[in-house]
This record gives C-alpha cells, sequence and structure tokens, in this order.
C-alpha cells in the first residue's frame, strides 16, 4: 500500500508580492527552497493563515537570498502582501517506508530567511 505523506514544509513565509498578471504558480526564494526540499515546478499546497483559504500550485525558483514567496495568477486573488503562508508538498510512498520518513520543515522569519 502506498500512503501521501508529508515531503516539505515551509510554516510562516510571509507573502512579498501578489502578481496577478503572471501566468500561475507560486515564486519561492531559492534558498528556501533548497532549505524545504522543494524543486521548481514541484506541486504545493499553499494555506493563508490570514483568510483560511487553500490552493494547489506549483513553484518557481526565486531569486536567491532575496526573501521572495509571491503568488501568481489567478492565485494572487487569494492573498495578498503581508498574509502569513503555510506551503507544503507530500510525496507518495509505501507504508512502512512512510513511517520512517521525516519531512523537511523550515520556519522562516519575518523577512523569510532562515
Amino acid at each position: 500500500m502506498r500512503i501521501e505523506v508529508l515531503k516539505s514544509k515551509i510554516h510562516g513565509a510571509i507573502i512579498t508580492q501578489a502578481n496577478l498578471q503572471y501566468i500561475g504558480s507560486i515564486t519561492i526564494d531559492e534558498t528556501l527552497m533548497l532549505a524545504a526540499n522543494l524543486i521548481e515546478g514541484e506541486k504545493v499546497t499553499v494555506v493563508n493563515n490570514n483568510n483560511g483559504e487553500r490552493l494547489d500550485t506549483y513553484v518557481i525558483k526565486g531569486e536567491k537570498n532575496s526573501g521572495v514567496v509571491c503568488l501568481n495568477g489567478a492565485a494572487a486573488r487569494k492573498c495578498q502582501q503581508g498574509d502569513k503562508v503555510i506551503i507544503m508538498s507530500y510525496a507518495s510512498m509505501d507504508f512502512e517506508e512512510a513511517k520512517k520518513f521525516k519531512p523537511s520543515i523550515i520556519f522562516p522569519n519575518a523577512d523569510n530567511t532562515i
């Protein structure tokens, strides 16, 4: 049996931009991506702590050490600059493997640094 488990989590990132005119996705500072074990194009769930919105999108690599966390396209309607979000990705794995798996979880500072 395979199950979905938490693979990566950025807990408490601050939205720095919401760009309605971009073609969709979430841009994340490369430093945060590396620390959370996320890759460009990976599917993520974004939860907005300020308004309760949840959405699925994919990651675009942002400039390293820029602190950028930007929701793009239609997703930009679900947040605004300054909102605190949780960004999560999941992995499918064997049940026994999942029992031993440890996700990568990071807690960025208010300026989206670690």
